[in-house]
C-alpha cells in the first residue's frame, strides 16, 4: 500500500507540473487573468496534495493505520473533486458555457474532504513513540 501512494502522489505531482505548465502558456494566451488564476489554484491545491499522499504513503508504511490509508483515499478524492472540478469550470467558462452553478457546488465538497484527509492523518499518527524512537518525536 505504500509503494501506491508514494507513485499516485508522484504522478499526481507530475501531472500538476503538465496542466501548471498548460495554464501559464496556453489558456494565459485565451482566458482572463482571473480564469488563468482560479485554474492556477487547482494546480497548487493539487501540489499540495500530492505531497500529502507521498507523506501517507510514507507514514503507512511506519504505522499502518486504517486513519493513514484513509487519508491517502481522501486526499485522492479531494483532487478529483477540487482541482478537477476547478480545471473544469475553467475550460468550459473558456468556451462560453453559462449555467456552471451545479458543478461549483463540488468543489467546495473536495475542500472538505481535503479537510477530512488532513484530520485522518493526524488521528493515524500514533501519540505515543514506538520504543525504538527517539523520546523527540
Amino acid at each position: 500500500m505504500h509503494r501506491f501512494y508514494v507513485r499516485l502522489g508522484a504522478l499526481t505531482a507530475a501531472l500538476a507540473v503538465i496542466l501548471g505548465a498548460f495554464g501559464a502558456h496556453y489558456l494565459k494566451s485565451i482566458l482572463a487573468e482571473e480564469s488563468v488564476a482560479s485554474f492556477q489554484t487547482g494546480v497548487q491545491y493539487q501540489f499540495y496534495h500530492a505531497f500529502a499522499i507521498i507523506t501517507t504513503g510514507l507514514l503507512v508504511k511506519r504505522y499502518h493505520s486504517k486513519w493513514i490509508i484513509q487519508a491517502g483515499r481522501l486526499f485522492t478524492a479531494g483532487i478529483v473533486l477540487f482541482s478537477g472540478s476547478i480545471y473544469l469550470l475553467t475550460i468550459l467558462k473558456g468556451m462560453g458555457e453559462a449555467d456552471l452553478g451545479a458543478l461549483a457546488m463540488v468543489t467546495p465538497l473536495g475542500g472538505l474532504l481535503f479537510i477530512a484527509g488532513w484530520i485522518c492523518l493526524a488521528i493515524g499518527v500514533p501519540a505515543q513513540s514506538h520504543k525504538h524512537e527517539s523520546k523527540e518525536e
